[in-house]
Parts: C-alpha cells; structure tokens; sequence
C-alpha cells in the first residue's frame, strides 16, 4: 500500500527497524518460537538501536518522539518480519505509557532508563483467572502496612512475564470500593513473594512468553505506588485507547502483509491450467479485501491523527479495535482458504498469519467488550 502519510524522517526510522529485525531476530526467530522466550540480549540491542522508549523523553534515554507515526511503523515492520517476538509494542505503546503518565521525578528516574535501553524489560498485569475484560473484578489485594502494601494474588495471560523485570500490577487498595479501590503498583524483580507460574503455551504468537505470575504476601515499597491510591481504574482508562490503537496497528500490518503473500501466490500458482487468482471468485475475493484494508488503514490513520492531537475517544479507540481485528482473522481465513493445501501446513506462513490473528479479539478488551462500550456512547 501507499504510504504517502509517512514523512521523510519515518520512512528512515522504517529502515532501521527494518535492519535491526533482519539483523538481530529473523536469525533467531526459530529457536525463540520453539522454546516460547526470546533472549534478553536482543532487548539490549534493541535500546542501542533507538527502538525502545520512542515517546519517553531523552532525559531517560528515550527518543523523546511525541509522533505515534513512530511506533505505528515500527509494529509495521515487526509484522512484516513476521517476528511473533519479543513484546517490543507492549513495552513501548502500553507500559512505557503508565510509566511516564502518572509517575514521580524519582520513579521516572528509577525505570525509564532502563526500559529504555533495554536492560529492564517491562510487563502489565491487569487480567486474572477470574477477572478479563471487566477489571472490576480482580481478586488481587494490596494492603498498606507501613511503607510498604503486603501484595496478594494470582494474574494470568501475561505477556513478557517470564522476562520482565518489572510489573505493573493492578490491585484492589480498597475492596469495598469495588472498580474504584483499584491501584496500580510497580513489583520489582527479586521482590520476596514474588513467584512466576508455567510458560503457557498458545495457539499463535509461540516467541512471546506468557506466564502466570503469583503474589504470596509479596512486600512492595509504597514508593512503587503509581499515581494515586485507589485511581488505577482512572489510569487504566486513560491508558486503554493507546493500547487498543496498538492492537489495531497490528491487525492493519498484519492483514497488508498477508495480502501482499496472497496476491503473489494468486498469481504464481496454476491450476486447471490457469492461475488461481485468474478465476472469478479468487479475483472478486482479492478486490474485496484489498479495498477493505484501505478502508481499515484510513480509519487507523485517522486514529492516529487523533492521538497526536490528544483526542482520541475511548469510543473510536474500541471502535478502530473490534474492526480492524475481525478484519484480521476474517481475512487470515480467506487467504488460507486461496492457499488451498498449501495453506494448511503447519510450516506456511499463512497458517501461522491464522493462528496469531485469533488473539487479536480478545486481549485488550474483546469484540464483544469493545460494541458495549459503543453503544453505551449511543446511550443505549
């Protein structure tokens, strides 16, 4: 697709997470997804390649990019690479986010130069066996002892849980208050009753490690407090429309690259003589999707239009979300489908397109999740 959206300054930052991808994970992109983590050195070169922190600014070792073009091209490429690893959009357009919003001069001081040069890998802890899309839920406590809340609790579905160094946790701080004694507290490698559970294995995304991550009267500082007590709901909010951007800038990236391997297998592979996208249904289907991708990639920029300027909604954040993901496994299934036999191969990189699309509907608040919250904006 054009990219006639992107300025001189993005398409060279497209070609140095082009190099680094090429140089530092296709490599060893096979072993990670056979063993379900990725080294840690290669977060370290990728802080030393400027792909870490975009956003944070330079007195932390960041790029100091406010631009979320930035971030958007580099989900493009990593998409592109077909890299399933590491959780490089997670820690730069989720956690890095919670990080620089609501922290102290001491916290930001404390963290963000690691994150930044990758020495410290972050992760988010929100969902639990119990509790998903609805945070209100959670079981996990933090109780003020002194200067320190006592942390108890079970969290799930955790991506770079296994490497993360540090976790931001979602706690209830009062109970009783439901949705709103929720707070957000920063655990620490190392920290004592701090435990991670097994690496999950999933359906797609097998070089992302995900595990479970146990807190058994774990001592936390209160200075590892984010914000307020009892505001974490309010930051979450904040914070959803970003990360729900992020998922749909995958899903854009992901549907442009398994198109652009469709079209090329369309018109290469012959059948009856003839091409198989040279048939009626298969070319009908090609035009069909190729338009609703421009459709989804004009409604993504003009999202990311809207978060530059500070305006974007959590209504067109869960709208852009539930669209473009659905577009992502509807699509995955048809380009399989045009795929034929050679689709189904576990070795084919349509089938694997297929498996990691499926989590796209899910994590960051469901389908489901994201049409409730629109229609309530109907007030409905």
């Amino acid at each position: 697709m054009a990219r006639s959206r992107y300025e001189a300054e993005h398409e060279q930052f497209r070609v140095t997470c082009r190099e680094f991808l090429h140089r530092e994970v296709r490599p060893h992109h096979a072993r990670w997804e056979r063993d379900g983590i990725v080294d840690r050195e290669v977060w370290r070169k990728a802080g030393q390649a400027g792909l870490l922190g975009i956003g944070v600014g330079p007195a932390y070792g960041g790029g100091g990019e406010p631009d979320y073009r930035f971030p958007v091209v580099f989900s493009q490429e990593i998409m592109w690479a077909r890299a399933t690893a590491p959780g490089f959009v997670a820690h730069n357009d989720v956690i890095a986010t919670y990080l620089t919003g609501q922290t102290t001069e001491e916290q930001r001081k404390r963290w963000l130069p690691g994150l930044c040069s990758g020495e410290l890998i972050a992760a988010i802890a929100m969902s639990e066996p119990d509790a998903g899309s609805n945070v209100a839920d959670i079981r996990t406590t933090a109780v003020r002892d002194g200067d320190s809340y006592v942390l108890n609790g079970q969290k799930t579905f955790i991506t770079n849980g296994e490497n993360a160094d540090v976790v931001v946790v979602a706690a209830k701080t009062a109970p009783e208050r439901g949705a709103q004694g929720i707070s957000l507290l920063v655990v620490e490698r190392g920290t004592a009753g701090f435990t991670r559970g097994r690496r999950m294995e999933k359906l797609g995304w097998h070089a992302s490690d995900t595990c479970e991550l146990f807190f058994d009267d774990c001592r936390v500082p209160a200075d590892n407090l984010i914000g307020k007590e009892n505001a974490g709901l309010a930051y979450m909010m904040a914070g959803l429309p970003r990360e729900r951007l992020s998922i749909a800038t995958v899903a854009v990236s992901a549907v442009e690259r398994m198109l652009a391997d469709t079209l090329e297998y369309a018109k290469s592979r012959e059948i009856f003589g003839h091409t198989v996208g040279s048939f009626q249904h298969n070319r009908f289907q090609l035009a069909t999707m190729e338009t609703e991708l421009t459709i989804a990639q004009v409604f993504l920029d003009h999202c990311v239009a809207g978060l530059n300027a500070g305006q974007l909604s959590v209504t067109d954040a869960a709208k852009v979300k539930w669209w473009t993901t659905e577009l992502q496994v509807d699509i995955a299934n048809r380009c399989l489908q045009i795929h034929g036999g050679y689709g189904y191969l576990k070795e084919s990189a349509i089938s694997r397109e297929w498996a990691n699309s499926r989590v796209q509907t899910i994590y960051g608040g469901t389908t489901e999740v994201m049409k409730e919250l629109i229609g309530r904006s109907l007030g409905l």
